[in-house]
């Protein structure tokens, strides 16, 4: 690994991630690229706008900005750098890290994420595509997975509970959602032509990964210029608990009730639909969804490290 040049690093800091993990993740990488030579700036905020605000007012002369949190903290980040030059990097520190899987940036190892970032910086400029979902009043950019449907509102009960921790918080939280959801009656637009389903839910993905490593479109890339579509229709509560391990895996594709489609721009419209991307609750429903090609540039492992190419879950 090659000695940096002289850095000026920004870290954006949720100290609140993982129940604290993200300040003692901050700290750790802050003392290693230090002890690299770089200059590091640590923001430390939990109100999300303040954050948001306080990396728009370092990003003049910054080589980098770094996350130090979950996904929702990489979000909010990310639609500030969305279209500017300034590379974004992940410390993995939240519950679901399906950014940092995008990335291929180890979720374990602290030092593992700083040698992901330092290589990149590096090593020749690098872009993803970003989602944009837009509704009536605004707007907002999303790095991994949008969903609606049975996923949002898993999402919704499991962000509202402090525990269990990681993957497992979601796999309950579908556990109860099951005994009581029923399939959605969705109004799409995909590149112009319209079409009803009658889902379970429908995801829009950038990314592979969601909920925490979820492959749920495990053929999608974030550098295409497109846009997965991923529809399950009305499956009985045992099927889906039979089909729900697979998706872990990516195994889940030729399902019966799995449809999997490309596009580039997506409307979406339900009854009581709302819309999360990045495990954040976005808007409701009616949305229009499209891919921003080249929109962000990141700090990424090298293309054999790469989750979304070598298919590691």
């Amino acid at each position: 690994m090659p000695s940096p040049r002289l850095l000026r690093l920004v870290l954006a800091v949720n100290p609140a991630a993982s129940s604290g993990q993200g300040g003692v993740r901050a700290r750790e990488a802050a003392a290693l690229l230090r002890a690299r030579g770089a200059t590091v700036t640590e923001l430390v905020r939990e109100s999300g706008s303040a954050l948001a605000a306080a990396v728009a007012g370092e990003l003049d002369g910054a080589d980098a900005v770094l996350v130090a949190g979950g996904d929702g903290t990489v979000n909010l980040v990310a639609n500030v750098l969305a279209g500017t030059r300034v590379p974004l990097g992940v410390i993995p520190a939240g519950t679901g890290n399906d950014a940092a899987r995008l990335l291929g940036v180890p979720l374990g190892s602290v030092q593992g994420a700083v040698e992901v970032a330092l290589w990149a910086l590096d090593a020749p400029p690098k872009a993803l595509d970003l989602g944009l979902v837009q509704w009536d009043g605004g707007q907002r950019y999303f790095l991994a997975v949008a969903s609606a449907g049975f996923d949002a509102r898993v999402n919704e009960r499991a962000n509202h509970w402090r525990w269990p921790r990681g993957a497992a918080k979601y796999t309950l939280a579908l556990l109860r959602e099951l005994a009581t959801f029923r399939p959605i009656p969705f109004e799409l637009t995909v590149d112009g032509t319209p079409r009803s389903e009658r889902a379970m839910l429908v995801s829009i993905a950038n990314g592979p990964s969601l909920g925490g490593g979820m492959r749920v479109a495990p053929a999608a890339r974030a550098d295409d210029g497109l846009l997965d579509l991923f529809v399950v229709r009305p499956l009985t509560r045992l099927a889906l608990l039979r089909v729900f391990p697979k998706v872990f895996r990516g195994q889940h594709v030729g399902h019966p009730a799995v449809d999997l489609s490309r596009g580039s721009k997506v409307s979406l419209g339900g009854p009581g639909v709302v819309v999360y991307a990045d495990g954040e609750r976005i808007a409701p429903a009616p949305v229009t969804i499209s891919v921003v090609p080249g929109a962000l540039a990141v700090l990424a492992a090298p293309a054999s490290s790469d989750p979304q190419r070598s298919g590691a879950a």
